[in-house]
C-alpha cells in the first residue's frame, strides 16, 4: 500500500506540473529608456508601466536611462541578468535589432521592444497601430481650425499617426491645408520649436506635436499664443483644456501590465504584436469644451464604430 501511495503521489505531482503548460514565473523586471523617464510623455509612461508591474506582481523592478549605445545596453542586460531579471523592456524601436543579437545569450530572459522586428524565440516587439488615433486627431484639428491651416511637428516620416492625421483632416474638410515637418529625433526641442515658429508664421492655428521631448514645449507655446494643439501619447488636457482639443493616447503603462500578465501565464508570443483601440491600449483623450458639441458626438460615434467593426469613417461600408 505504501508503494502504491507513493506511486500515485508521484503521478499526481507530475500531472500537476504538466498542467501548468508554459506558465512561467515572473521574477524581476528591467526597463531601458533611451532618454529619460521624466519627459512627461513616452519615457514617463514606460516608467509608470514598470511601477504597475511592481505593484501587481510584487516583483523587483529596475530601470536605466540614457541607454543609447550598444555597449551601454549590453552592460545593463548583463547586470539585470545577475539581478534575476527575466523580462526586460527596451522602451523604443532602437532596441529591437540589438535584442535580436543578444537574446540567444540569455535564453531565460524575454526581451520586449517597440515598433521593431523581433526575430528570436525570446524577443517580442509591440506595435501601437497609430493610424486610427492620428485619423481622429486630424478630424478634430480640421474641424476646429479657423484659418484652415493645421500643422504637424513629428519626429519621423514613418510614424503611422502622421499619415492618419493628414487623411483624417482631409476626410473632415478637404479645404484644410496640412503642413508637416520632421525633427528626425524624438527629443530635439530646439529644432521642433524652430519648425513650430515657421508654421505659425504661415497662419497655422492647430498643431499636432507628434514627438516626445518637445511635445510639452510646443503645447506651452501654443497656449501662450491662444492657439490649439492635439496632444500626443498622454492625455494632455491638463495643460489647458481650452488649448488641447483632444489627445491621441497610447496607454503604454497598461500595455506593460498586459505583457507581464501574458508572460506570467506563458502566453507572451515572440515576434511582432500589434495593438489598437480594440485592445484597450489606445484611445482619444478628453475633448475640450472648445470642440463643437455636435462634432464631438459624431466623432465619438465614429470611434465606437471603429472599436466594434474596425472601420474608420472613410472605410465604412454603410456610407
Amino acid at each position: 500500500m505504501k508503494k502504491l501511495f507513493y506511486f500515485l503521489t508521484v503521478i499526481l505531482l507530475l500531472t500537476g506540473c504538466s498542467g501548468q503548460g508554459d506558465k512561467k514565473s515572473l521574477e524581476n523586471v528591467g526597463l531601458l529608456v533611451p532618454e529619460t523617464i521624466s519627459d512627461q510623455v513616452w519615457g514617463t509612461k514606460g516608467y509608470k508601466g514598470l511601477l504597475k508591474i511592481q505593484s501587481q506582481f510584487g516583483v523587483d523592478v529596475f530601470y536605466k536611462e540614457g541607454m543609447t549605445t550598444r555597449q551601454a545596453v549590453e552592460q545593463a542586460v548583463a547586470e539585470y541578468d545577475k539581478k534575476g531579471v527575466n523580462l526586460i523592456f527596451g522602451h523604443g524601436q532602437e532596441y529591437a535589432s540589438l535584442f535580436n543579437d543578444i537574446a540567444s545569450d540569455y535564453p531565460d530572459m524575454h526581451f520586449v521592444s517597440f515598433n521593431g522586428n523581433a526575430s528570436q524565440p525570446n524577443t517580442t516587439s509591440l506595435k501601437f497601430e497609430g493610424y486610427a488615433m492620428g485619423f481622429f486627431g486630424g478630424m478634430t484639428a480640421a474641424q476646429q481650425s479657423e484659418t484652415k491651416k493645421i500643422g504637424v511637428v513629428a519626429s519621423y516620416a514613418w510614424q503611422p499617426e502622421v499619415k492618419g492625421f493628414i487623411e483624417g483632416a482631409d476626410y473632415q474638410d478637404s479645404s484644410v491645408e496640412v503642413t508637416v515637418d520632421y525633427t528626425d529625433d524624438w527629443d530635439n526641442t530646439e529644432k521642433a520649436m524652430v519648425l513650430l515658429h515657421i508654421q505659425l508664421r504661415e497662419d497655422v492655428d492647430v498643431v499636432y506635436p507628434a514627438g516626445d521631448g518637445y511635445n510639452v514645449s510646443i503645447i506651452e507655446k501654443l497656449k501662450e499664443k491662444g492657439l490649439h494643439a492635439v496632444g500626443y501619447v498622454s492625455d494632455q488636457s491638463d495643460m489647458g483644456e481650452s488649448t488641447v482639443l483632444t489627445s491621441t493616447v497610447q496607454h503604454v503603462d497598461k500595455l506593460y501590465e498586459v505583457v507581464a500578465e501574458r508572460y506570467s501565464d506563458g502566453k507572451l508570443k515572440s515576434g511582432n504584436i500589434p495593438f489598437d483601440f480594440q485592445d484597450g491600449v489606445i484611445s482619444m483623450g478628453k475633448f475640450s469644451p472648445e470642440v463643437d458639441k455636435q462634432f464631438r458626438e459624431v466623432i465619438e460615434s465614429d470611434i465606437s464604430h471603429y472599436i466594434k467593426m474596425g472601420e474608420l469613417p472613410h472605410e465604412r461600408k454603410d456610407e
